[in-house]
């Protein structure tokens, strides 16, 4: 079993105030604000850091679907874009768009979005966010 962390820090109230965030990793850090998180100034927030994670753990999980299959990529690229909005009052990360290009030998389109597919509802982080929030999924072999 692996167990990962990180630690978050917010200093003062929540308009003015002001957070960073660590990997325990060390591998990343970041600071944001109410500004980054709710009004799209430039700068991190926890959504985009969700959004990495997705688009990563979707990239890996493909690549091994595809692997496992006999057609191995060569590369993997995925963007997650989260959204989050105010619903009811209260603001909830409502959408998840994947993006998935992808150069495979031996496959065609049709056999890699199946493949991103199955790999978008198996992913660790897509089990994770699956009945909270809703996914769009756009897959296609790179040109």
């Amino acid at each position: 079993m692996v167990t990962s962390s990180a630690t978050a820090i917010w200093n003062g109230v929540l308009r003015s105030g002001n957070g960073e965030f660590k990997a325990g990793s060390g591998s990343f850090k970041g600071a944001y604000t109410f500004a980054t998180r709710f009004q799209g100034t430039k700068g991190t927030n926890p959504e985009e850091l969700i959004a990495a994670a997705h688009a990563a753990c979707l990239s890996m999980a493909l690549s091994a679907d595809l692997e496992k299959a006999g057609t191995p990529a060569t590369s993997i690229t995925t963007k997650a874009s989260c959204t989050m909005e105010i619903v009811e009052g209260a603001a909830r990360v409502t959408k998840m768009q994947l993006e998935v290009r992808g150069r495979v030998d031996g496959l065609d389109n049709d056999g890699f979005v199946a493949a991103a597919q199955q790999a978008k509802e198996n992913c660790p982080v897509s089990k994770a966010l699956k009945g909270n929030v809703d996914f769009e999924l756009d897959a296609a072999l790179a040109r």
